[in-house]
């Protein structure tokens, strides 16, 4: 059983293609489409998978999309413990524009899930052994109550292991409440995790510092797109850049970035050097089209960079 398991409530096939246009009220002729399972656990585990880890991917899943979903799963290398639900699997449509490279995003809701099955999934979690890292990312699904990411805190907490978050608005604050090792919001979710309109860069770091002195996580990673990440502890801040690339695609940098940190950190390096990686495999991944996720080779080239970098910046300041 891997010691790193990743929970998602509201798993999706990712279906991405290409138009040559997107026009209105048009018939147009679009690519073969690209299916992938995905959803924030899932693609933490995915490309964690892809980087040479393990990790074991728990999910709510359903319906006939439920079953293509486990089988996108499982050709993907993953193992997946799908909790079943009454209803679909949903489904995200991502389309990139070939005249302009503009991509669209088109996220659906997801199916609604009743009680008995979201605490199935809790018992599920409950009942596994040997976790270091309990990984929870994600949205959630309509039923499903924004404290049962504070019932994951606790479990980790009885297990022994590492509580690692990335969601956002009440999921985020009740995961808080409870605590968590790391979370990982971008800068718009600790905006709105702060109440604030915008964050300026030192605003950031404020935020951050203030859920660390509050006890309610050890480490903050701030995802800021293409700057990079800023990473806060009781005792370091500091900007990770990012290197600068021809982004292909966005979708999953972020879940890229937050299995570079886990796999890290399951390897037994320190927190910068993980974060930094994060953001190399973040990097990684808007080189991909659609959703596929980072590549090993390229975040082990744009890590080196990022430290030779950092390194030479460090020296620069003395």
């Amino acid at each position: 059983m891997p010691e790193i398991v990743t929970i998602t409530l509201n798993p999706a096939i990712d279906k991405s293609i290409t138009v040559p246009a997107l026009v209105p009220e048009r018939k147009l002729n679009c690519s073969t489409p690209v299916f992938e399972p995905g959803g924030g656990g899932v693609n933490v585990a995915r490309a964690i998978v892809q980087l040479g880890g393990e990790a074991n991917a728990v999910y709510l899943g359903g319906g006939h999309s439920g079953r293509f979903f486990e089988s996108l799963l499982h050709a993907a290398g993953v193992p997946g413990i799908p909790v079943p639900i009454a209803g679909h699997t949903r489904e995200n449509l991502i389309i990139t524009d070939n005249s302009s490279q503009a991509q669209y995003r088109l996220n659906m809701p997801g199916p609604e899930v009743d009680a008995y099955e979201w605490q199935h999934l809790l018992e599920v979690i409950r009942g596994m052994e040997g976790i270091k890292y309990l990984v929870a990312s994600g949205s959630l699904p309509p039923g499903v109550p924004p404290d049962i990411f504070a019932s994951f805190s606790a479990i980790a907490a009885i297990k022994g292991a590492r509580f690692i978050v990335d969601t956002s608005g009440l999921a985020l604050k009740e995961a808080l409440r409870e605590g968590a090792y790391l979370v990982k919001p971008n800068v718009r979710e600790l905006t709105g995790f702060a109440g604030a309109s915008t964050l300026n860069t030192i605003e950031v770091a404020d935020v951050a510092k203030q859920i660390i002195n509050s006890n309610r996580s050890k480490i903050v990673v701030v995802s800021m797109g293409e700057a990079g990440a800023m990473l806060v502890t009781a005792d370091l801040s500091v900007t990770i850049p990012a290197p600068g690339v021809r982004r292909v695609s966005t979708v999953g940098a972020g879940d890229s970035m937050l299995a570079g940190i886990v796999q890290s950190l399951y390897q037994g390096k320190d927190i910068l050097e993980s974060v930094q990686f994060g953001v190399a495999c973040g990097t990684a991944a808007t080189l991909n089209p659609g959703t596929a996720l980072c590549n090993k080779a390229d975040a082990l080239v744009l890590f080196q960079e990022i430290c030779r970098r950092q390194s030479l910046a460090v020296e620069i300041k003395k």
